[in-house]
C-alpha cells in the first residue's frame, strides 16, 4: 500500500509546531516565566521532530528495491529514536534553567495575557495530536503515533505550567515556577524513555502484539480440522508493515497442486484478517520425521 499520503500529517505537525513556538515564545516574553520558557523549548523540539518525521515518512513510503527487499518501513524508527533523543536533551536543558531560576528567582509579569496565549497554543497541540494519534493507529505508523503522544505530553505540560503561573500570580510564591519546570522536565524525560524503548524494540524485530498473534492463530485453527498442522510460527512488526511466517504440514498423500492451493488460501486468510501483512508459508509433509527437525524455531510469543 502506498503510504506517501501520511506525509500530509507530518506537514500538519510542522505547521502546528511553528504556531505554538510563536505563541509560547510570546507568552514567555510577556511573563518571564521559566515554566513557559520550558514549554516553548519543548515546542521547538516538536518542530525538529516533525521535520525528521516528514523525511522518514518519505523514505518509509518507498517500495522495496534490490538493496531493501523488505521495503523501507523501518525508517520510521529512526524518526521516533531521533525525537526521543531530542526530548531527552530538552528535558536536561529545562531542568538546568529551572535550577538557575531557583538560585536567582525573578517575578512573573503580565500573567493573565501570558496564560491566555499559552492556552491558545495548547489547544492547537491538543487537536493536532488527536488527528495524528488516530492516523497513527489506523495506518500503524509509529512516527505519527510518537509525534501525537509527544504533542499530548506538551498539552499536559502546558496545563501544569499554566497552573504554576496562575498560582504564582495568586500567591506571589515565585519558587512555584521553577518547581513546576522541574516536574515538566521529569515528564518530558519519561516521554523520551518510552519513545526510545519502543524504537529499540522495533529495530530488534519485536513480534506482533498478543491480539494480532491470536488472530493469526485463529486463522490457522480453521485448517487443523482438515488434517493440517503448523509450527515455526514467527511474526514481526516493522513500523507500518507486519510479517508472518509459518510452516504448513500437510498429509503426504496430497498432490503438490492441492498443497500449494491450501497454502495460498492460508496466506490470503491471514492477509484479510491483518490487512497489510506479508505472509510466508513453507510446505512440509506431516508424516515425514524431517518435517519436525525445525520445530524448535517455533516462536509464538
Amino acid at each position: 500500500m502506498d503510504r506517501t499520503f501520511l506525509t500530509r500529517y507530518a506537514w500538519l505537525s510542522i505547521v502546528a509546531a511553528l504556531a505554538t513556538i510563536a505563541l509560547k515564545s510570546l507568552a514567555y516574553l510577556l511573563t518571564g516565566s521559566v515554566g513557559l520558557l520550558s514549554d516553548a523549548v519543548e515546542s521547538l523540539v516538536n518542530l525538529i521532530g516533525a521535520l525528521i518525521a516528514l523525511a522518514m515518512l518519505i523514505i518509509a513510503a518507498r517500495p522495496p528495491d534490490s538493496e531493501h527487499n523488505y521495503g523501507h518501513s523501518k525508517a520510521e524508527y529512526f524518526s521516533s529514536s531521533a525525537e526521543g533523543f531530542l526530548i531527552l536533551i530538552a528535558s536536561v536543558s529545562i531542568a538546568y534553567t529551572a535550577i538557575q531560576r531557583m538560585i536567582h528567582p525573578q517575578p512573573i509579569e503580565q500573567a493573565t495575557i501570558g496564560l491566555a496565549v499559552s492556552a491558545a497554543a495548547s489547544l492547537i497541540n491538543f487537536f493536532v495530536s488527536r488527528i495524528l494519534l488516530k492516523a497513527g493507529r489506523n495506518f500503524h505508523s509509529i512516527t505519527l503515533e510518537a509525534d501525537a503522544r509527544h504533542l499530548m505530553t506538551d498539552v499536559y505540560t502546558s496545563i501544569g505550567v499554566i497552573s504554576a503561573v496562575a498560582a504564582v500570580a495568586l500567591t506571589g510564591w515565585v519558587i512555584l515556577d521553577p518547581i513546576i519546570a522541574l516536574v515538566v522536565a521529569a515528564n518530558i524525560l519519561w516521554s523520551a524513555y518510552q519513545l526510545l524503548r519502543r524504537s529499540a524494540l522495533g529495530f530488534m524485530d519485536t513480534a506482533l502484539d498478543e491480539g494480532d498473534q491470536k488472530l493469526v492463530e485463529q486463522v490457522l485453527d480453521k485448517y487443523k480440522a482438515e488434517g493440517i498442522q503448523f509450527h515455526a510460527l514467527r511474526t514481526r512488526q516493522a513500523a507500518g508493515r507486519r510479517f508472518v511466517s509459518v510452516h504448513v504440514l500437510v498429509p503426504g498423500k496430497w498432490s503438490t497442486h492441492k498443497s500449494h492451493h491450501i497454502a495460498e488460501e492460508i496466506e490470503a486468510d491471514i492477509r484479510n484478517t491483518l490487512v497489510g501483512t506479508t505472509v510466508f508459508t513453507h510446505l512440509e509433509p506431516v508424516d515425514d520425521p524431517l518435517s519436525y527437525q525445525d520445530i524448535d524455531i517455533d516462536r509464538k510469543n
